[in-house]
This record gives C-alpha cells, sequence and structure tokens, in this order.
C-alpha cells in the first residue's frame, strides 16, 4: 500500500488500493492545529452531524463535553489529558470528552454503547473534514479524573477526548510529535482482516483485486 508524507503544513491524503470519497482521502489526525479558532456555524454543524449517527435502538448514547479555547471548560479539559496529549492538544481551539450512557432506555445494559459514540464522532469527523477543519481523537486522558473534574454520573463512562480546529504548522511541535506529524501514512491490506468462509482465509474478492491479471 502506498502512503504520502506532508510538507509543513499540508494535509496528507490516503493513498488507497481502491477509490473511497475524497473526505475519507482527506480524514487525517493532525497534532498542529492553527491559533484560529473554529466558527460557532461550524462547530454546531459537527455536533449536528454527531446527532443524526445511527445507533442500537435510536438509544443515541452519546454525550459531549465542551470547551473553547480561553475558557474555564477547555482547561478543564486539558487538565483531564495525559501529558503526551496535552503537549499538543492544549493549543487546539476546541476540545471535547466524548461519553457514553451504559443503560437502554429500559435500564439494560447497552453493550453498543461505545461503538455507537464512534458512529458519532466519525459523523462530526467526516462533517469536520467538509470544512476544512481537522479532528484528533485521543484515548489518552484520565477516565477517573474527567469523572470528578466533570461530574459525571453513574452509568455514565469517558470514551475518548478530541481536539478540533484548523490544520497548523508542525514546526509549532515537538520535535517526537513534528516527525510523528510528518512521517507517512499506513494501513493494513485488506486481506489481513476480510475474511470469508473461515477466520484467516481473506475474502475471493479482496484476493481476485490484488491478483495482477
Amino acid at each position: 500500500m502506498g502512503t504520502m508524507t506532508a510538507p509543513s503544513g499540508e494535509v496528507k491524503l490516503a493513498s488507497t488500493d481502491f477509490p473511497v470519497h475524497p473526505l475519507i482521502r482527506r480524514r487525517w489526525s493532525p497534532r498542529a492545529f492553527a491559533d484560529r479558532p473554529v466558527e460557532p456555524e461550524k462547530l454546531l454543524s459537527l455536533l449536528e452531524a454527531a446527532r443524526w449517527a445511527p445507533s442500537s435502538g435510536n438509544g443515541q448514547p452519546w454525550h459531549f463535553l465542551l470547551g473553547v479555547r480561553g475558557t474555564a471548560a477547555h482547561a478543564a479539559l486539558v487538565d483531564v489529558l495525559k501529558e503526551s496529549n496535552a503537549s499538543w492538544a492544549a493549543q487546539a481551539p476546541v476540545l471535547m470528552l466524548t461519553v457514553a450512557k451504559m443503560t437502554t432506555a429500559s435500564g439494560r445494559p447497552n453493550a453498543h454503547a461505545f461503538y455507537d459514540v464512534g458512529l458519532a464522532v466519525m459523523n462530526l469527523t467526516l462533517q469536520a473534514t467538509a470544512l476544512d477543519l481537522y479532528v484528533h481523537q485521543m484515548a489518552g486522558f484520565y477516565p477517573d479524573r474527567a469523572r470528578q473534574r466533570f461530574a459525571i454520573p453513574e452509568g455514565f463512562e469517558p470514551v475518548t477526548a478530541i481536539a478540533i480546529g484548523y490544520l497548523g504548522d508542525p514546526e509549532m511541535l515537538d520535535e517526537k510529535n513534528r516527525e510523528r506529524e510528518l512521517g507517512p501514512r499506513s494501513r493494513r491490506p485488506l486481506s489481513e482482516f476480510v475474511f470469508e468462509g473461515s477466520w484467516g482465509e481473506p475474502a475471493q474478492i479482496v484476493l481476485k483485486a490484488q491478483t495482477p491479471s
């Protein structure tokens, strides 16, 4: 699979083996964010896109804690990030924490709550890409600290932290993160995770497409 390395301040397009929508090629998770606020109307569009994501039984278990740079909410979100993420994410104009409601409306455990939150965030991410914004999702935060800091009630679980903003210059990052920012993108080939008939056996449609004619 091919890759593409971006010059300073330019998006890294995915080099796909098969055609995909341009928004998917452009979606990328940078660490360098420009010193430019996200317009309120654009932020509302992102949240509206998340609102219309599919979910199991239309349960809509997603919740978002939002912080715009310069506010106490933004500072609090920086404080719950692990240090390796806080070092760059503090510069993002918008931070969010995603939270899942872990029970259904009838009070039963919702085994798909995290999955549904992921669907909502993917909707948000593609809407962001369409508006020339970038989203970086993070598992590196302290859930217990977040629960205490934001008074998250029982039955709700923090899932991910998110940074949102316009693309910035990698030169603003420390050396380690700058190297990661400018490094190549890569993905496993389809044959490693699309199976047919038995686990580990690549699907025929994939094998045929990857075999030279």
